[in-house]
């Protein structure tokens, strides 16, 4: 929504993101507090953080290490939890581990590995979820949804300062959303496998879903979605 001077109105449209989750949340006979929602600000300017963090969002979510820096280190708003949701490069993973709350991307055993080192100096335990490239698309990272993933999973969840608590995938884009309902179902399915075969770890999230799905990425289980534009606007 946007107010009548053509500028975005963030409380409106978070009250009605809010209640899409709330609706979608209910069709899954699901309770809407176990939903966390991400506030995707890569690109956005720190005034636009601020007002956010004003109208009561709490977890922010960056891309590209540089540019969090940046903001968490000018951020003098209420407390936040900083989300890296983006590809983390090996060369950013030391300074990723102290800056983030939670990373969503780990893609392989050895990226997991230079974050638990990093962590381990830092005295810090650091939630991470393990990126699935669920659709097998090229141009995106993450682990191929085979058996390759459960002996990475079983390494990465023994990494004493890293807390391995779920998935993440990015879904496709597609002219229907209901075209994609199957990648987000096959993410569960392969969530629900690894709490079966690694059940020292406590692998409750699925971050998934965006501004065009999300409502289906609850229905079939997202504890984390990943919202921009429906909060935003698009990007100018």
């Amino acid at each position: 929504m946007t107010g009548a001077d053509g500028t975005v109105d963030l409380a409106a449209n978070l009250a009605l993101v809010r209640q899409h989750m709330a609706a979608a949340a209910s069709r899954a006979g699901r309770d809407p507090s176990a939903i966390t929602l991400v506030a995707v600000t890569k690109a956005q300017p720190l005034e636009r953080l601020t007002a956010a963090g004003s109208v009561g969002l709490t977890d922010f979510g960056e891309n590209r290490v540089q540019e969090a820096a940046e903001k968490i280190g000018a951020w003098q708003g209420p407390p936040v939890a900083w989300h890296l949701i983006g590809h983390l490069q090996g060369n950013k993973a030391r300074r990723a581990a102290g800056l983030f709350g939670m990373i969503h991307s780990v893609d392989s055993v050895a990226l997991a590995a230079m974050l638990d080192d990093e962590c381990g100096r830092l005295g810090k335990r650091l939630p991470v979820l393990l990126q699935v490239n669920v659709a097998g698309e090229v141009a995106k990272s993450g682990f191929a949804p085979d058996d390759g993933l459960w002996p990475a999973a079983a390494a990465i969840a023994s990494l004493k300062n890293l807390e391995a608590c779920g998935l993440m995938t990015v879904a496709p884009i597609a002219a229907y959303p209901e075209d994609v309902r199957p990648v987000f179902r096959r993410l569960r399915s392969l969530r629900d496998e690894l709490a079966r075969r690694l059940p020292q770890a406590d692998w409750r999230h699925l971050s998934m879903g965006m501004s065009d799905d999300f409502e289906m990425a609850i229905e079939e289980g997202a504890t984390l979605v990943r919202l921009g534009r429906a909060l935003f606007g698009p990007r100018g």
